[in-house]
């Protein structure tokens, strides 16, 4: 950022004293300032206020003229409130004759977050490129706005969040922050870094500037009311890509009513980023995160299915990926080397380009119709990754199959261990409750232990060549980075378990099979019209 220094008492003129102006006590740190150009873009200014007749008129007296003279608009949002803070802010208007400022009281309380959504859309209406959120009760500094706003005029940054804890203007404590919100601030600010593979000072901070053409990209609609809005804006921007960019602000805390209670706002901060975890690793579906939410998610384990599949494949192998989902597994293949066709349910358009065709289809009762969409093509390797739970007659699907392979090919199926110690204990504690994914994801119409999995595929034409079972996949039953020492650790562990259990720790069976040659052959009588009943039948289909 190009800057130039200038001690807070230069940037915050003649305050001093408590309320408002105690902030100038850390003037004797110079601070940064950037230019208040609007470089040709559209900037407004969302003021949120709630009772703020007290602190909102020097909150507007604040801002500087630079910025009065860039802005196009500087918009309060009172959120009904019970004082007059409608009333100041419009006789404040009169008195200055702002053509600029800009007054709406809501018909009734939105909320912190709510009144925010609608700040915001209402921008997005006008045509504006960048809005930078601002409240009425004085704890931001205005006389700092154009540092907020300048990084995304400058085509640096799609969002911008001011940071107490970056230490420029002396820090939080020494800006009269308690310390048990300091204390609270760290602790929550290092759990969402760490589940959410990010590296912020402060994920609390209150003012925030963001580009609105990034912003429109986010889905506003059921996200909260509350005051944790802040967090899931974060979480969106970040999950969708988008450049954030931090600044330092100087920290004041006054006599304002502070309307946040913390240990809920606490609680609401780490269930959101719960949620948003289960969300994209499908374990919940979340109506706040549910455009996140993947139909199935490749589990990233060195131990998983997903990846001992990826080793079995290999490469320069033709494949033919049935329930492939949008693809997200058959694109590593792809990126392998392999030739990879894929079949699902779903549009096209919600499924990769990576893939070498995809047909669009239902297997419940076999191939059916998509044998005939495959133009008579066989494949080195046939997966069936968690599909057979899901069909209502499998078999059918398994003796498909076989006729699609290569004579040397073969035959990839998992399937959830339902003896898994998590189910144990749950039927020892009378209790079977079905989840939005895992063992017992709702949509499982069978259940299979080895010895059941081994005997669909066997009575469904196949010799069993391998099967092994997988390990919890950690990552996602904690919502945490496979990278994590933690999850690491406790991956190593599971590994040892189901080494010593498989039947009790496996958590799916992974199965390589081929057709049985004497079942084929069997089976070839019966097509050819010559049925065979008996011992006779029995010699005839197991000859060598």
């Amino acid at each position: 950022m190009v800057v130039t220094e200038r001690r807070l008492d230069q940037v915050l003129p003649g305050h001093s004293g408590r309320g408002e102006e105690s902030v100038s006590k850390q003037s004797a740190v110079s601070a940064p300032r950037s230019s208040a150009s609007n470089r040709g873009m559209r900037i407004g200014i969302l003021i949120v206020a709630y009772n703020a007749v007290t602190t909102l008129a020097g909150v507007l007296r604040r801002i500087p003229d630079d910025v009065w003279e860039n802005v196009e608009e500087v918009v309060v949002f009172d959120d009904a409130s019970p004082d007059d803070t409608y009333e100041l802010a419009l006789g404040y208007k009169t008195s200055t004759g702002l053509e600029r400022l800009h007054v709406i009281k809501n018909a009734q309380n939105l909320g912190y977050g709510g009144n925010q959504k609608l700040g915001y859309h209402y921008f997005i209406d006008k045509g504006f490129d960048v809005v930078v959120l601002l409240h009425g009760d004085g704890q931001y500094a205005p006389e700092i706005l154009a540092d907020m706003y300048e990084p995304i005029v400058s085509g640096r940054a799609d969002a911008v969040f001011g940071s107490r804890m970056m230490n420029v203007y002396g820090g939080a404590l020494r800006g009269g922050m308690p310390l048990y919100k300091y204390v609270g601030n760290k602790i929550l600010t290092r759990f969402e870094n760490a589940f959410l593979d990010m590296n912020l000072t402060e994920f609390h901070s209150g003012y925030r500037a963001y580009n609105l053409h990034a912003l429109r990209k986010i889905n506003m609609d059921r996200m909260t009311d509350n005051f944790h809005f802040d967090t899931q804006i974060i979480v969106k921007l970040h999950h969708q890509g988008f450049r954030i960019f931090e600044v330092p602000i100087p920290t004041y805390y006054g006599n304002e009513i502070c309307h946040v209670n913390g240990t809920k706002y606490a609680l609401d901060v780490v269930k959101s980023v719960i949620r948003y975890k289960r969300t994209v690793n499908s374990m919940s579906n979340y109506p706040e995160y549910q455009e996140y939410h993947r139909h199935y998610p490749v589990k990233e384990s060195s131990l998983s299915s997903h990846r001992l599949v990826q080793q079995l494949v290999g490469t320069g192998q033709d494949i033919l990926d049935i329930g492939c989902g949008e693809g997200e597994f058959a694109s590593r293949l792809v990126q392998d080397g392999n030739r990879v066709t894929g079949i699902d349910m779903l549009p096209s358009s919600r499924v990769v380009g990576s893939l070498d065709r995809y047909v669009q289809a239902d297997v419940d009762q076999g191939l059916g119709p998509a044998r005939g969409l495959l133009n008579g093509l066989t494949f080195d390797r046939i997966l069936l990754q968690d599909v057979l739970e899901h069909l209502r007659d499998p078999s059918q699907l398994l003796r498909d199959c076989q006729d699609l392979l290569k004579p040397e090919g073969q035959l990839i199926v998992s399937v959830p261990n339902v003896a898994n110690i998590t189910t144990r204990l749950s039927l020892l504690l009378g209790r079977w409750d079905y989840t939005e994914r895992g063992i017992l994801d709702r949509t499982h119409l069978h259940f299979y232990t080895r010895r059941t999995a081994r005997a669909l595929l066997e009575e469904s034409g196949y010799e069993i060549v391998r099967d092994r079972a997988t390990v919890i996949p950690v990552e996602l039953a904690l919502a945490m980075s496979p990278k994590s020492p933690a999850v690491k650790l406790l991956s190593r562990m599971a590994a040892v378990a189901t080494a010593l259990l498989p039947k009790v720790f496996g958590y799916q069976w992974l199965l390589v099979a081929r057709p049985d040659t004497r079942t084929a052959r069997s089976a070839s009588f019966v097509r050819n019209g010559s049925t065979l009943h008996g011992p006779i039948a029995d010699r005839v289909a197991h000859r060598p």
